[in-house]
């Protein structure tokens, strides 16, 4: 359906000429070659919403080859990674392009990745989208600015709910990457998902299994990275997706009875994320690492549970558990390994706090947690500080000015010792030339030898750290 300009059509175009000029350049490229172009789905939904950004989606009725021809006339870089599916990108200036060729794909319904057929018409490009908000587009070569559509996606955007354009089932059996895409929407949009919609995510559940991790990956991330990522997870863990994708997730709502009683794991672990997110001020914005470690901080308990006689629950342990499950899980969801590294240390190390008790601490304890948590020792602060989600204002104040006080030793010993910088007081050359050995397992003994001493006492100084060595390199010979 092409329709007149309303307010929302209006400020979808004034938005994509204020602040995508080059969407006109392009659009006459086309044009000069006898083509139509459309900026299409997301980027249009977004006009209207008053948030476009620089990465901009067309459609087009040109073949890929053409497309290319034209982007390599029209951009400044041209990437063709994605042309077997019928999609070629550009960039020129600050914004970059990708532009598809109007596609009817079908897809094996055992198969992860489209059978992919040109279509012929726009209308029929915008029917094979997610959702109707996604199907849209503003014609921009047939004179004025065209709006179509369709399937009445703006109707939606005002009722801020996502369907699909056809039946749900139909479109998640083509793409069942859509059901995460759903959760992730209702998470960045603040949007309801439409009943008919969450059933048929429920019923096909198991299908997101023909999808690699890597897409599944990619998903998570832009959920769990949105404004409101509870939204999106707990639609995942009651459609049954997340048992399939994070299973660690659901299995955190453990069974309470009135004798044992603690905290409900599953809703805790919620708030610790809404809590960090909070605090990410203090890790220079929005950060992957501090979202997954405090959504997956607790997933040790359920394997760790044990009843106590008379009442009560224990967890010992999970912290040790949990990192292990943590890097499992990232591992198969195909995470680089410094976020894995990184996620799982501050799982294993989220607890190690809870030892300092009212602050008796010796100097050589703080040295430790600093140095144990390295690079990842503001992320630990945050962490810590948003793991307290305790209802009792009591505790919670004394916690968290237990916290500070640990913080403001560490501040102090960092500006008296360089904590950040522990090395140990002699270095390997030093070491070899001392003992008078060669490079050999016994250098890096010595070494760890040293680095407990300065751990344990502070700066040591080269007089004194020689001193040490020696005497432990004759009690080394000795035995």
């Amino acid at each position: 359906m092409k329709s007149p300009l309303g307010a929302a059509e209006e400020l979808a175009i004034r938005s994509l000429v204020e602040r995508a000029p080059q969407a006109s350049s392009l659009a006459d490229a086309f044009k000069s070659e006898g083509f139509r172009l459309a900026l299409v789905g997301g980027p249009v939904r977004d006009a209207i919403l008053g948030r476009l950004g620089n990465d901009l989606d067309f459609t087009t009725d040109a073949r890929p080859e053409q497309t290319k021809k034209i982007l390599h006339a029209w951009a400044e870089n041209v990437w063709e990674t994605g042309i077997a599916f019928g999609t070629v990108a550009g960039k020129r200036g600050d914004t970059t392009v990708e532009v598809t060729t109007y596609r009817s794909d079908t897809y094996d319904p055992e198969s992860r990745k489209p059978e992919v057929e040109y279509g012929n018409s726009i209308e029929g490009d915008l029917s094979r989208r997610d959702f109707t908000v996604n199907a849209m587009a503003l014609e921009l070569t047939q004179g004025a600015p065209v709006f179509i559509d369709p399937f009445n996606g703006l109707t939606d955007i005002a009722n801020r709910i996502l369907r699909t354009p056809g039946k749900a089932e139909d479109s998640f059996s083509d793409d069942p990457l859509r059901m995460l895409r759903a959760a992730r929407f209702a998470s960045q949009l603040n949007f309801t998902v439409e009943e008919s919609v969450l059933a048929a995510m429920k019923s096909m559940c198991g299908r997101i299994s023909i999808i690699s991790a890597e897409r599944v990956r990619d998903e998570l991330i832009k959920l769990i990275m949105s404004n409101n990522p509870r939204t999106g997870i707990t639609m995942l863990v009651d459609t049954g997706l997340a048992e399939i994708i994070l299973p660690e997730i659901p299995k955190l709502r453990l069974e309470i009875d009135e004798h044992h009683h603690h905290k409900d794991v599953y809703e805790h672990s919620l708030t610790v994320l809404e809590q960090a997110i909070s605090q990410e001020d203090r890790l220079g914005g929005p950060n992957l690492v501090i979202r997954l470690a405090a959504l997956l901080h607790d997933i040790g308990k359920p394997k760790t549970r044990t009843l106590i006689a008379g009442g009560g629950v224990s967890f010992h342990h999970h912290e040790v558990v949990g990192g292990r499950l943590t890097k499992e899980r990232m591992k198969a969801l195909r995470f680089n390994g410094e976020t894995v590294e990184a996620v799982s240390s501050l799982v294993t190390l989220h607890l190690r706090f809870h030892g300092y008790g009212d602050g008796e601490w010796t100097d050589s304890a703080v040295r430790r947690y600093v140095r144990d948590a390295g690079e990842l020792l503001m992320h630990l602060h945050v962490l810590t500080r948003a793991d307290c989600t305790t209802r009792n204002k009591r505790k919670a104040d004394s916690l968290a000015a237990t916290y500070q006080k640990l913080e403001d030793r560490i501040a102090i010993l960092m500006q008296e010792e360089e904590l950040s910088k522990i090395r140990p007081d002699l270095d390997g050359g030093e070491v070899m030339r001392l003992l008078n050995i060669k490079p050999s397992a016994a250098v890096g003994d010595a070494l760890d030898f040293l680095l407990e001493l300065r751990l344990e006492n502070g700066p040591l100084g080269q007089e004194r750290a020689q001193e040490e060595l020696m005497k432990w390199w004759a009690t080394r010979k000795k035995s």
